[in-house]
């Protein structure tokens, strides 16, 4: 298969970067790091080649992304995490979480959709973030809330052209963005467990890919609570991390 990714220079990314080549298949290695994407190309150079743009620069991102030839699956993982303040309230950091996060990420389905063919899939990756109202989390769970509503409405309009689109909802996993949390985070996983569920989930063309399972199965019950309780169940939540 001919697989794209973008943040492939970091964390989950980097690591189905890595999976993939070593399952022989053809991968273009997306990110702004040129220094890592070299280490990649070098360590798999029959399988990866890399393209080096930010996903912010649309103009950019649209240019390179519709010149490629017809791609089996794109996995649209660069992202941003910051989280808030509440004493000292920053709107810019709303902006810049979600220039990266959801117009990021458009700007690469804007060129990806020159390019996508029948039996194409699209796959976002969002978060568990999305399911409850988490402390410090509105930019970073606001982005990733939008990100699966656009998800569920591209699969709607893409269908009909015969374009599969999946989502990716993550709970933690150990990369360097979660490294530099100042909070607990339960049932943490590797990336390379994370690169597997992913990998099986596409193969099987799950709608969405959550993990941990007993995580994920936590939050979406807590979802679908009375929205009182949801924000108890928070704010008890955050008095534990203070």
């Amino acid at each position: 298969m001919k697989i794209l990714i973008t943040g492939a220079t970091s964390g989950i990314g980097q690591q189905l970067v890595a999976d993939y080549a070593c399952e022989g298949h053809h991968v273009i290695a997306c990110g702004r790091n040129a220094e890592a994407l070299k280490k990649l190309a070098d360590e798999f150079p029959d399988y990866v080649e890399t393209l080096q743009f930010d996903t912010v620069d649309r103009e950019k991102t649209i240019e390179l992304l519709g010149s490629i030839n017809q791609i089996d699956v794109a996995i649209l993982s660069a992202g941003v995490c910051e989280y808030l303040d509440i004493d000292s309230f920053d709107a810019q950091l709303f902006e810049r979480v979600f220039t990266v996060n959801v117009q990021g990420t458009m700007n690469c389905v804007q060129g990806l959709l020159r390019t996508l063919q029948p039996g194409s899939k699209l796959v976002l990756v969002g978060s568990l973030a999305r399911l409850l109202p988490f402390t410090r989390a509105q930019a970073y769970g606001g982005s990733k809330a939008a990100i699966h509503y656009i998800t569920r409405s591209l699969e709607v309009d893409l269908a009909p052209k015969g374009i599969r689109v999946l989502s990716i909802s993550p709970g933690f996993v150990k990369t360097p963005m979660t490294d530099a949390n100042d909070f607990e985070m339960p049932m943490r996983v590797s990336v390379d467990y994370a690169s597997q569920r992913i990998r099986k989930g596409i193969e099987k063309n799950k709608r969405d890919i959550g993990f941990p399972t007993i995580f994920t199965l936590m939050l979406k019950t807590m979802s679908i609570l009375p929205q009182a309780w949801q924000v108890a169940i928070s704010k008890r939540m955050s008095k534990g991390n203070e």
